[in-house]
């Protein structure tokens, strides 16, 4: 970071300032609209990075709006947790606001470049453009500089259905706010007829703090909607401080002039009931740590069903018996209480899916095919402590996920029912290896790889704490019948709190060979690094129709020797018809298909530093995404002509 230059920014800043406290950031104002302007003198691109940590714990807030009305939409559309925003909100996590409801969202914000900024991901609809998605969709979380700032390539030419990155507005305190017990900064959306005063209120925050934190003062505190005012908070914002009446005409001294019309309604109603959720939900959480203790570290597993169970589980078997089934049943109550989208099914409702575990129900291993309310689940049979995966899946919602949506314990073993993904593992599909064998085309794979980068960078990025799959492979990810992307089998995975999400791992290295990471198998060694470097591998597969075995035939020790010929040789366009899968033959775009070969070159460096994040692997195939959807109109241009009669 440019020191002299922070220093610079903290000084403009204290002289804009009437009070004693370092302005926070620049107020926005009118530039919202201004999608040409880079005038980077307020805060339209983002606020800037100049708080005491680089990342922190921050809050938005959101006003519920159709079609984003539940706690599963808005978390998905702001990249939000939905165990945390459902608590937080102290409704359930199926629950459904109602219109114009503000709404806080949780979110670890982080410094990206010289601005902070949360990540989420948006798909672009009929109509879209980056304003309208600033303004209209995210109500101002965003604006049109920052989305453009992400999107460049794609912002003369916005494909329907193709993807874009999305950074929300947000920021971590400065030393002087922190000095003054300032932990949180909310970024709070302004309509019309609110004024600073008025917001600052809500939530018990001081006025002058709040007009510093955002470079404003007492004689010029004019604020606009679609903007984002900064609240500096003691402590996390309560839901009871976020509904309220219809705000009073702003007083003659701090006037409030709309730069544009609103597009909701602002309808405010006063909140009377103290929320407790977030603390219930804490003493609930750790009730269910010493129920798991008693559960599963006092029992004898039965031997477990190789396929699913690791060998971390072995050193925990102790006899089982009634009393570990009588405190299976409480944890089974207790999980219900917290993971509410978690049904909890009886023995007898999973034999009647499976047809009584019938071997016409068998898919693979111990996973069935159950029918439940007419609709197809894949059930799996598990042995040994679960309550990892349990856990993780139950806080989880995200489309790239699978998702599980009940559980049942009886005789010492777990159903665990899943969502029913009808086209089966990827690797059915991308290895020449298997007799049955599917086809995909060019968009496919890229689409199917755009979906394992989205996911995984949801597990890394918006999972509190962050995640690691540890497992990630062909077999792992399964296909809808849309042949859309979900990451199964979190069995192993495992929280990366860690300082830069790495520490030493205290049990046996498991895996899927191959897939494994020089520093994890040399070291033990688990971040998030570890998920990059396995999708490289699997980015690999998926491109070339290789198992990885027979990659590794191809070189000495490092699999990024395959990638020679393609990426350090005179020849590449002619070697690269020899490397892909031969089914593509004709049939791709050959500079996108480098652009991923230097993808995958990224993702399998040897030093876990020099890879590059998710964030960056998902922004990267966003825009190889949108480039073959221009290529393959072209191409079905030019290939239309042979196809007619």
């Amino acid at each position: 970071m440019n020191y002299s230059h922070l220093i610079c920014v903290f000084t403009i800043i204290f002289a804009s300032s009437s009070v004693s406290i370092l302005a926070q950031q620049p107020y926005i104002g009118k530039g919202t609209n201004v999608c040409s302007s880079q005038d980077n003198s307020n805060s339209a691109f983002g606020y800037f990075c100049n708080g005491v940590n680089r990342s922190c714990q921050s809050y938005l807030t959101f006003r519920s709006q159709t079609p984003f009305t539940s706690v599963a939409s808005i978390s998905s559309l702001l990249g939000a947790d939905p165990l945390e925003l459902s608590q937080l909100n102290s409704v359930a996590q199926n629950a459904t606001f109602d219109t114009n409801q503000m709404v806080l969202v949780p979110v670890t914000c982080s410094c990206a470049g010289q601005y902070y900024q949360t990540n989420t991901s948006y798909v672009i609809k009929k109509d879209d453009t980056f304003l309208t998605i600033a303004n209209n969709t995210l109500q101002g979380l965003s604006t049109c500089h920052a989305i453009n700032a992400e999107n460049k390539e794609q912002a003369t030419n916005l494909i329907l259905g193709s993807r874009i990155n999305v950074p929300l507005r947000c920021a971590c305190p400065t030393k002087n706010q922190t000095d003054d017990g300032t932990k949180y900064l909310l970024s709070y959306l302004v309509t019309s007829g609110e004024f600073v005063s008025l917001i600052s209120g809500k939530f018990g925050a001081d006025t002058r703090a709040t007009l510093a934190a955002n470079g404003l003062s007492e004689n010029d505190a004019t604020i606009f909607p679609f903007t984002t005012l900064l609240v500096p908070l003691l402590n996390p914002p309560l839901s009871s401080q976020v509904v309220g009446n219809s705000p009073p005409p702003p007083p003659p001294s701090a006037p409030t002039s709309p730069a544009v019309p609103v597009s909701n309604n602002g309808s405010k109603k006063t909140w009377i009931y103290v929320v407790v959720g977030v603390v219930g939900g804490v003493v609930a959480l750790s009730l269910l740590g010493v129920v798991i203790f008693f559960l599963f570290f006092r029992k004898r597993q039965k031997k477990a069903d190789p396929q699913f169970v690791s060998e971390s589980f072995e050193a925990v078997e102790k006899p089982l018996n009634k009393k570990v089934e009588d405190e299976s049943e409480e944890f089974l109550e207790s999980l219900s209480s917290i993971a509410q989208s978690v049904k909890i099914y009886k023995f007898e409702e999973i034999k009647t899916a499976t047809e009584n575990f019938s071997p016409t129900c068998l898919i693979k291993g111990s996973v069935y095919r159950g029918t439940i309310n007419g609709d197809f689940a894949a059930i799996k049979k598990m042995s040994g402590d679960v309550s990892k995966e349990i856990n993780l899946l139950s806080k989880i919602n995200h489309f790239n996920l699978i998702s599980l949506s009940g559980i049942c314990f009886q005789d010492g073993h777990w159903y665990l029912v899943y969502e029913y993904a009808v086209n089966g593992p990827l690797s059915d599909w991308i290895c020449h290896q298997n007799s049955d064998q599917k086809s995909l085309n060019w968009t496919q794979r890229v689409q199917i790889s755009l979906d394992v980068a989205t996911g995984l960078n949801y597990l890394h990025s918006y999972t509190s704490p962050p995640h690691v799959h540890k497992d990630l492979n062909g077999s792992n990810i399964f296909l809808d019948g849309d042949l859309r992307a979900k990451i199964a089998n979190f069995g192993l995975a495992r929280s990366a709190d860690g300082e830069e999400g790495e520490f030493a791992l205290t049990r046996h290295i498991v895996g899927t060979q191959g897939y494994m990471a020089p520093e994890y198998l040399e070291n033990g060694l688990v971040s998030p690094k570890l998920d990059v470097y396995a999708f490289g591998v699997l980015l690999l597969e998926i491109l070339t129709g290789n198992e990885v075995s027979v990659l590794y035939e191809g070189s000495n020790t490092y699999l990024a020797e395959v990638l020679i010929p393609v990426l350090h040789d005179e020849n590449a366009k002619e070697n690269l018809s020899n490397f892909i899968d031969p089914s593509l033959q004709g049939k791709y775009p050959a500079e996108l298909a480098i652009a991923i070969v230097r993808l995958i070159d990224n993702c399998i460096k040897k030093d876990p530093s020099h890879r590059d994040g998710m964030d960056e692997i998902v922004q990267s195939l966003s825009r190889i995404m949108t480039a073959t959807h221009s290529w393959e109109m072209s191409y079905s241009i030019s290939v239309s002509p042979q196809t007619l009669p």
